[in-house]
């Protein structure tokens, strides 16, 4: 490729970089100007130029990042970040601050303009290399893709991720749902990639933890405002030898502006065909950029109105349930950053998040709320604060973070019987999070494909839980655990480009390695391995093979234990004696080890040059996970009559081993017709929490996208689809359970395609979702439950800037599920039970929202 010789070629070869498209500025640093824009859409490169030359300043891209690329129309008044960013928009590319202007780089295998050494700037979900390409692949979703799907909040987003199962913690999780496959427990919403659980996908923010929801062990990420955010990453692959525990599906990244400069405030409602569920959100955010520093901080406002089974036709059989909670939130957000000096920098996240949520079901045949019900209400917030200070040492940069975190969720549940409270009943969960950390990143050697680099840190943290029942005193417990690590990665780059060696034009292998040290749990190393090879400028083939683990839970282990006196015949024995019973353990575990996986993936990634703004990508991936904590006896009745429970049962047991499992109990319950008397206990059945669970996941991950200049503005398409298979083993000798494509677990197909068109005012988008169909085999014979197919539409429009009173007004209009699809029915005897997968398919309908943001 032929360097181009513009103003800067000196600067870019003291630099070190082979091959620039260099964009001219001007003799000086000019101060910020706002400018009218009026640019078609046309090859980035020449966008970049124009810009350059209009604004005075440097503008840096890599011949290699702009090639083949549309930038997407600009028209209006802005200053040159806003107009790059505009010109970039829907596209994997990044923009950085350089010395006299900015840098537009690729989010994977990019870096930034450095002067005097400077270190690369990129910083990619599934690594701490900075500048370093995945061999893993990653969805992003930026701000305007967000936007695009014309969802709420981010939890609805993450519903629709074909990666993503709606198990685990999330809003509208019906009573009939197992718990080990979901539960709504204070409204809040959580990731579940691959369906291993939310407990099992790590969620963080701009790269740190947050503080825990509830008692699952997930993070809410319904309670991040969306105003907030710059884009969302996600690596469906393991990773705890980057992140630590809980990474075993993969990893979110949810990244926050860096700064904003200005102030904008924005509305939206909407409304669900056939009532309920109306939703509305209210925001408004505001920052300011400086020489070496900026900042934003927005407030969110969300409600959504409950949504009841009378107010849809497919689930009237069973009236008076509530099949989406009413919730009322505030959220705040906050950024910091600035440069005290040229080589130290400090910067701050801040998070705030309150939330009510109500919902009410019947507990009579006649599913009458007035004769009796049950009305619960969720109250939560949480709080999380992080902090980081970075220091530039020549080529390395040197950090020290740490973050609080906190968390509170209060539930009320009120028995009411001819509308008149008689019961009461109230629990809390609390967590808190505190963790510090000292890193280093840089380069460490020159190879043939280019310099090595290397990160490498040390941290600890702290985690505290809090049970409380106001009624059962015998459940509380306030434990805390400490834990410790020491991580480090590498990156060989081999072959690159510039050899010019035929058939291998790029070979790249990472390693990283992570061991964690946990109070009264153990020990876990977790390594990683990757390799990335291109034999030519149109295809990369790639792999990983690496280990997780997630630490058990406090509800794993401190959930109290019980021992319960039941007669034999209830647990399955056959004696002939009426008076014998049996003793059942129940409840946590102190003895609990981490769960651990093992996992592998293969990608073939096509990305034609004659397609130019094309790719075609796909993954094999590969998950055994082992040592899952679990309750090894599924149905209790039988305890004593399936031979496949005999570990957990000590027969005729003595006196003294009676007296033992009662001792360790924190309540003992009589349900026996008759005293407790040891001489008449023919067994002990234990059925705590172990490690004893596996569960093996396998499937393919489909990508295509395209991108192309079409009638005037830019067209883009983005198809993502996924198959998945997976068993689960409750203990040795146990049967072998198929879990994908059963009820209440996710479907083996799920696909998303989603369409845009950008002509600078306006932006047309549409988006078709499918569910597979599951299988109920609660009875004979299995029943077939059909899939959804729902088709999303919607427009944008802009307003030029200096248009007099609607001078920065966009507005845009969204219909979601335009078809008003809803889902099939499942059996349900209970009236309390929801009639349809609640895991899987939503109720909600056709909804229309009306969006509407000015900028001031």
């Amino acid at each position: 490729m032929q360097k181009r010789n513009f103003a800067l070629s000196l600067c870019i070869a003291t630099a070190g970089i082979a091959s620039m498209t260099t964009i001219p500025s001007s003799a000086s640093a000019q101060p910020a100007a706002i400018l009218n824009v009026d640019l078609p859409p046309q090859p980035l490169a020449t966008t970049l130029k124009d810009l350059a030359v209009r604004y005075g300043q440097t503008v840096l891209a890599s011949d290699e990042v702009v090639a083949g690329r549309i930038s997407s129309a600009i028209k209006g008044r802005y200053d040159l970040e806003q107009a790059l960013r505009i010109a970039i928009q829907g596209t994997d590319l990044s923009i950085q601050s350089a010395s006299e202007g900015y840098l537009i780089v690729a989010r994977q295998g990019a870096g930034k303009a450095a002067d005097d050494g400077e270190q690369e700037a990129i910083l990619v979900t599934g690594s701490r290399l900075r500048g370093t390409e995945l061999a893993t692949p990653i969805t992003v979703l930026d701000s305007q893709a967000l936007l695009d799907t014309g969802f709420a909040d981010l939890g609805e987003v993450a519903r629709s991720l074909p990666q993503s199962f709606g198990g685990g913690q999330n809003p509208g999780i019906g009573l009939n749902v197992p718990g080990a496959a979901g539960a709504n427990v204070g409204g809040g919403s959580t990731v579940n990639l691959r369906g291993l659980g939310s407990d099992a996908t790590l969620t963080i923010l701009n790269g740190r933890r947050l503080p825990y929801d509830s008692a699952m062990q997930g993070v809410d990420i319904s309670a991040i405002p969306v105003a907030a955010v710059e884009r969302m990453e996600i690596v469906a692959d393991g990773a705890s030898a980057v992140y630590g525990s809980d990474a075993v599906g993969g990893v979110v990244n949810i990244i926050l502006r860096q700064d904003y400069e200005g102030l904008a405030t924005r509305g939206r409602v909407g409304f669900a065909a056939g009532g309920g569920g109306q939703q509305q959100l209210y925001s408004v955010l505001a920052g300011h950029r400086w020489r070496g520093g900026g900042m934003f901080v927005t407030y969110e406002y969300g409600r959504n109105s409950v949504l009841t089974s009378n107010e849809r036709a497919s689930t009237r059989s069973h009236p008076n349930l509530t099949l989406l909670p009413g919730s009322r939130r505030h959220a705040v957000a906050a950024h910091f950053h600035q440069d005290l000096s040229d080589r130290l920098t400090i910067e701050a996240d801040a998070l705030y998040n309150t939330r009510q949520s109500w919902l009410s079901y019947p507990i009579n045949p006649a599913s009458d709320l007035d004769v009796s019900r049950v009305d619960q209400s969720f109250r939560s917030y949480s709080l999380a604060l992080a902090g980081a200070l970075h220091y530039q040492m020549g080529q390395w940069e040197l950090s020290a973070a740490g973050t609080y975190g906190t968390g509170r969720n209060d539930l009320s549940a009120e028995y009411a019987y001819n509308n008149q409270v008689l019961i009461t009943s109230d629990a809390r969960y609390a967590n808190t999070t505190k963790s510090g950390e000292i890193s280093a990143t840089g380069p460490l050697f020159g190879l043939p494909g280019g310099d090595a680099k290397a990160a490498t840190g040390f941290g600890f943290r702290n985690n505290g839980f809090e049970i409380y029942y106001a009624t059962a005193s015998y459940l509380n417990a306030t434990p805390s655990q400490s834990s410790r690590y020491a991580f480090a990665e590498l990156s060989l780059p081999l072959i690159s480009p510039e050899l010019a060696i035929p058939l291998a034009r790029k070979l790249i292998v990472s390693a990283a390695l992570r061991h964690e040290d946990y109070d009264g749990v153990g020990h876990v190393t977790t390594p990683k391995l990757g390799i990335i090879f291109s034999p030519g400028s149109a295809l990369d083939l790639k792999g990983t093979w690496g280990r997780s683990f997630r630490a058990p839970s406090f509800y794993d282990r401190y959930l109290a234990q019980s021992s319960s006196l039941y007669g034999a015949a209830r647990l399955g024995g056959a004696t002939s004696s009426p008076n014998a019973t049996a003793l059942l353990l129940t409840g946590g575990n102190l003895d609990l080890k981490p769960e651990r996986a093992k996992s592998w993936s293969a990608t073939a990634s096509f990305h034609p040059e004659a397609l130019g703004g094309a790719l075609f990508e796909v993954t094999y991936f590969s998950t055994r996970y082992f040592n899952r904590v679990v309750t090894p006896i599924v149905l209790t009745a039988q305890s004593l009559s399936d031979p496949l429970y005999a570990a957990q049962v000590i027969t005729d047991p003595s006196a003294e081993a009676l007296a033992a499992a009662i001792a360790v109990s924190d309540r003992f319950n009589n349900f026996a017709a008759a005293p407790y008397d040891p001489a008449n206990v023919v067994a002990i059945i234990d059925n705590r929490n172990v490690n004893a669970g596996r569960q093996t996941i396998s499937g393919v991950d489909g990508r295509v996208a395209y991108k192309r200049s079409i009638g005037g503005g830019t067209a883009t398409f983005d198809l993502n689809a996924t198959y998945l298979s997976s068993k689960q083993q409750l203990a040795p000798g146990l049967p072998v359970e198929t879990l994908a494509g059963k009820l209440f677990n996710p479907p083996h197909w799920r696909g998303r395609a989603s369409a845009a068109w950008d002509g600078g005012a306006l932006r047309l988008v549409g988006a078709v979702s499918y569910l597979g169909g599951i299988i109920d085999s609660r009875a004979a014979p299995v029943r077939k439950v059909r899939g959804m197919t729902t088709v999303d539409l919607g427009f944008r429009y802009r307003f030029d800037r200096g248009a007099g009173a609607l001078d920065g007004l966009e507005i845009a209009v969204n219909a979601n599920n335009i078809f008003n699809v809803l889902p099939a029915p499942i059996a349900a005897t209970l009236y309390s039970d929801t009639p349809y997968d609640s895991t899987n398919y939503s109720a909600l309908g056709r909804v229309v929202s009306f969006d509407v943001t000015r900028k001031w």
